[in-house]
This record gives structure tokens, C-alpha cells and sequence, in this order.
């Protein structure tokens, strides 16, 4: 099943490979997620690989928001969410009695579609999270002012606001703002990124820098991306999930590989018409 079209991508090979066990960042098992009795993901398996960017694509309302806010317990925070199966981070159950929701929050940061910095300084809005989270200065380690550097230059922002950290988060603009939410994310130190839609209120050329930034990104962490743009799924993407609505609007899981052959090599009919435009 060979696609009329080509998208960005390097191709290889079009041979599905999944990560191993061994390399996994999280691996989610029999998942079904509700909010009340209605059931919006349901019985979806899946095994994000560290040091990768995986991007999760379908059509609105299958679920792909609830899925990715559920790999930091996010959900948690909606009265009336539940959760069925389990979610393993380091080989431990994140939704265990046991575990701390908050600490989960710090080792897999949030982005979400809409900047939201905080109406604090740029240089505060990096700090505040780090400092929150229990920075200290030490020996071998940076001090706050070369900390909040490091996480500007991180999010590829330190040479647009290097001289007025002292201005308001909220003056920047959309395509910085949310750079600057990235550099927050950065400083609590977090193994994993999620990103849900983080471009898609940005126009190209601030897309384009978000993009080329989780591409660098990924080489220290590893990055969970829900976008509805097929093409920027197709170029900054190492793995492709693709989810749809079953009869009953619950969000299922149809197909997951590697980017390269979900968009030229999809083993699903439902996967093709979606990436081609023909339903969702």
C-alpha cells in the first residue's frame, strides 16, 4: 500500500520496528481512561522509547489529549477521571497508591497548546519552577543565574531575551512564550516532555523553531507530541501512533510504528485514510 505522495521524511526502511523493553521511557498496558462512566480511551497498549520523539495523530475527540495527560496523571486533576491498567516509568506502575502524583508531575514535564507563562519575570518564570522543585546551588553545579541560562539556551531562547530578563514573561511573544514554557519545563529537570499541540497556535516560523527545537531536544529527553499536522508529525517524529474513535467514540489505538512507514507503509486502511485526508 504505497501512499500518492511523499512527505518530509528520511526513508530507510518500511519495516515496522517497536522499542525493546530496554529502552523504553514509558510503557502503557490495557489502558482505558474515563471521565464519569464514559470511557474515552480504551484498552490501548503502547511502548514509547527514550531519546526519541513520538507523535501521537487522529482525528479530534479519539482521545489523544486524554492519553498523553495521562502519562503524568494530569487526568487526576478532572473531577470524575478514572483509570483502568497501568502506566510503568522506570519500570514502576506511576498510578501505584504508593507514588507520589507530584513527584510523577516533575519527572515528565507538560507543554501545553496555549503558553502560559506565569505574570512573573522572564528570569523568574525559569527560576521559580527550579527553585520550587528543590534547586540548590552546589558544588559541580550551576548557580541559579547560570541555570536559568542553560534552560533558555535549551529552548533556544537566551539570545532574544539575554538583556531583559527582567521584563515580563507575558511581553514576548506567542512563538517565545511558549519556548519560554519549555525552558520552565527544562529547569525542574524532567526525564520525559510531553507536548500537547504545542504549535498549533503559532504561525510557521514559530512552528518551524518548535519543531527544529524538539529535534535538539531529544537528544536529553525523551518527547511525547499530540499534533493534528500530519506534516509536522511526519518531520520531527521518530514514532507515529495513530488513533481513531471506536462505535462507541471511545479513542482506540489502531496503528503504531515508525514514522517512515506509518506515512508511506500504513498496515491499516483506517491509518491511510486518515494521513490522506480521505475521513477525519
Amino acid at each position: 500500500m504505497q501512499l500518492p505522495f511523499i512527505y518530509e521524511i528520511n526513508i530507510e526502511s518500511t519495516e515496522m520496528t517497536l522499542p525493546q523493553n530496554n529502552s523504553l521511557a514509558i510503557e502503557a498496558t490495557n489502558l482505558n481512561i474515563y471521565y464519569g462512566t464514559f470511557r474515552a480511551v480504551k484498552d490501548v497498549s503502547l511502548k514509547i522509547p527514550q531519546n526519541k520523539v513520538t507523535a501521537l495523530i487522529g482525528p479530534s475527540g479519539c482521545g489523544k489529549s486524554t492519553l498523553i495527560r495521562s502519562f503524568n496523571r494530569m487526568n487526576e486533576l478532572v473531577p470524575g477521571s478514572h483509570l483502568k491498567g497501568e502506566i510503568l516509568f522506570r519500570g514502576e506502575n506511576i498510578y501505584a497508591q504508593t507514588v507520589d502524583p507530584v513527584e510523577v508531575r516533575r519527572k515528565i514535564g507538560m507543554v501545553f497548546q496555549k503558553p502560559n507563562p506565569f505574570p512573573k519575570s522572564i528570569y523568574e518564570n525559569v527560576a521559580w519552577g527550579a527553585k520550587l522543585n528543590g534547586f540548590k546551588s552546589e558544588l559541580g553545579y550551576p548557580n541559579m543565574d547560570e541555570w536559568v541560562e542553560q534552560c533558555l539556551r535549551k529552548a533556544a531562547l537566551w539570545d532574544e531575551v539575554k538583556d531583559k530578563l527582567d521584563q515580563s514573561g507575558l511581553s514576548l511573544s506567542g512563538g517565545q512564550q511558549q519556548r519560554l514554557c519549555i525552558a520552565r519545563t527544562i529547569a525542574i529537570q524532567p526525564e520525559i516532555i510531553l507536548m500537547d499541540e504545542p504549535a498549533s497556535a503559532l504561525d510557521p516560523i514559530a512552528t518551524l523553531k518548535i519543531e527544529e527545537l524538539m529535534r535538539e531536544l531529544v537528544e536529553e529527553y525523551t518527547i511525547i507530541v499530540v499534533t493534528h499536522n500530519m506534516h509536522q508529525a511526519a518531520r520531527v517524529s521518530d514514532y507515529t501512533a495513530f488513533l481513531t474513535m471506536d462505535e462507541d467514540r471511545s479513542g482506540v489505538l489502531v496503528e503504531y510504528g515508525q514514522t517512515n512507514q506509518i506515512f508511506t507503509n500504513p498496515r491499516d486502511s483506517r491509518t491511510e485514510g486518515y494521513i490522506t485526508g480521505r475521513y477525519g
